[in-house]
């Protein structure tokens, strides 16, 4: 009987201690641009997105900036590249048949309310995708069953070997922490050789269009701080969290700049899989 009121109390001290901590993130009062750029060899991806930053609490729906300048300088001719804002993308485009050209350097220039922000990146040569295969398998420990899909190609690049594969799943980009699919030469590249296996279960009758972006290292940097961040789930073990480094610089204004600049020959496959 002792022991069990010993253990009540303990229990009571425990539960009475808890309370909600929120923690000091260094709140912004001033909303900060929000930059998300890509110039690639196909016209259908290059756009720039910019929108207002949000506190880590904030429930604010996102704000987007419609009234800025933005274009894109050939930094080899100096040969500006003019975007304009569609309502149907929420987005800034340039004329269709823009695109980046292999070995070229590209600027981003964006010019809103008196501060001027600037982005850099090299387009560099594409590897080779030669295909993509799938396979049906059955459900196992840590695996799903279903269709898995491989990637073989080749990449005969000595350096700025930083890739990202982006999967689109019947029109809809998987877009969570665990579908940011970057890899680099860290551990060799043969396995794409080989077969770069993607770890989803399709279904049958599922449509896939994979996408194959090669990125400088300071795009590939960001996307990297971003996945970190994205799985941060504020643990007490968690570091706090913080906002990834920009390729995004500020050449004119006090004001800060979040985001990124991605320049990127883009390579596209798409399956169908079978509906038995």
């Amino acid at each position: 009987m002792k022991t069990n009121r010993i253990f009540l109390a303990v229990a009571f001290l425990l539960a009475s201690c808890q309370e909600e901590v929120l923690l000091d993130l260094d709140q912004k009062k001033d909303r900060i641009p929000v930059i998300e750029g890509y110039w690639t060899d196909h016209g259908i991806y290059n756009e720039v997105k910019i929108s207002l930053s949000k506190n880590y609490y904030d429930s604010l729906d996102q704000e987007f900036v419609r009234d800025a300048e933005v274009f894109v300088k050939e930094r080899s001719t100096g040969r500006k590249i003019t975007f304009s804002y569609l309502n149907a993308t929420r987005s800034y485009r340039p004329n269709s048949g823009e695109r980046a050209k292999v070995g070229e350097t590209y600027q981003l220039n964006v010019n809103w309310k008196g501060q001027v922000y600037q982005a850099e990146g090299l387009m560099l040569e594409a590897p080779s995708v030669d295909s993509v295969t799938y396979d049906y398998l059955e459900k196992r420990l840590f695996r799903e069953e279903g269709y898995y899909l491989k990637v073989y190609g080749k990449i005969p690049f000595e350096d700025n070997n930083y890739y990202r594969i982006r999967v689109i799943e019947n029109d809809t980009l998987k877009n969570q922490p665990e579908d940011y699919l970057l890899f680099d030469d860290s551990f060799g590249l043969l396995v794409f050789e080989k077969g770069l296996e993607l770890g989803y279960a399709f279904q049958k009758n599922d449509r896939v269009r994979l996408e194959l972006y090669r990125l400088n290292k300071d795009a590939f940097d960001y996307l990297s701080q971003l996945v970190s961040l994205l799985f941060n789930d504020g643990g007490l073990f968690s570091p706090p969290p913080q906002n990834p480094e920009s390729n995004i610089r500020v050449v004119k204004g006090d004001s800060q700049v979040l985001g990124y600049f991605i320049v990127s020959p883009v390579l596209t496959r798409s399956v169908t899989l079978p509906t038995k």
